[in-house]
């Protein structure tokens, strides 16, 4: 069976949940204790030697990194439209990857990192700005379309959604991005979505 080692409260542990579930997979979650170190422990820095969540492991497979974790639950067990094989659809997914690990990373995810977990080393003034970069960039770009891409969910949805739903965390409001909020119910309303801490599940899902 395969297993998931994350966080309750990590985003990125979240949204690998959260793929896992759209598919419809069975799994095991270990939770690994961060507060307390678990991560740093000679046992899991042998899973992911970066001491970081999410790690996957499927049978002899070991990945690491939530965004590599999702190209690959979309190619082994996904459909073809999660994550097209085509270069130039797949190049407009592998963006949105690439904009989750960049933009999203040092602004809404930061400024979460900074209220929610105290982080210290965090420039508040330049984390929000970035948001609300991310977040006017975003709104602009699913103002023309339901999706992220391609006209239907992709994995680019499931990596963007995470930190963006959980914006109020860091005391970005989302009240300005009306598109961005619009997205946010049509991905919780998709069969198999589950939420977390933070992200309510809607009525009847």
């Amino acid at each position: 069976m395969i297993q998931l080692y994350g966080h309750e409260l990590s985003g990125n542990s979240y949204k690998v949940k959260l793929m896992l579930s759209l598919l419809g997979l069975d799994y095991e979650w270990v939770e690994v204790d961060l507060p307390r170190g678990a991560h740093k422990q000679p046992e899991f820095l042998a899973l992911n030697s970066f001491g970081q969540v999410p790690v996957l492991v499927d049978g002899n497979i070991i990945l690491a990194d939530a965004q590599a974790i999702l190209v690959y639950l979309a190619r082994q067990y996904g459909t073809e439209g999660w994550l097209p094989q085509e270069p130039e659809p797949m190049s407009r997914i592998i963006r949105w990857l690439s904009t989750t690990a960049r933009e999203i990373r040092f602004g809404p995810e930061s400024a979460r990192l900074y209220h929610l977990f105290k982080a210290t080393d965090i420039n508040l003034e330049q984390v929000n700005q970035k948001s609300e970069f991310i977040l006017t960039q975003l709104n602009n770009h699913l103002a023309e379309s339901e999706w992220l891409e391609l006209g239907h969910p992709t994995i680019a949805d499931v990596a963007v959604f995470p930190y963006v739903a959980l914006a109020n965390d860091g005391k970005i409001s989302l009240e300005p991005y009306a598109h961005v909020q619009a997205w946010i119910e049509r991905l919780k309303h998709l069969p198999g979505f589950i939420g977390m801490i933070g992200i309510e599940e809607p009525a009847g899902v």
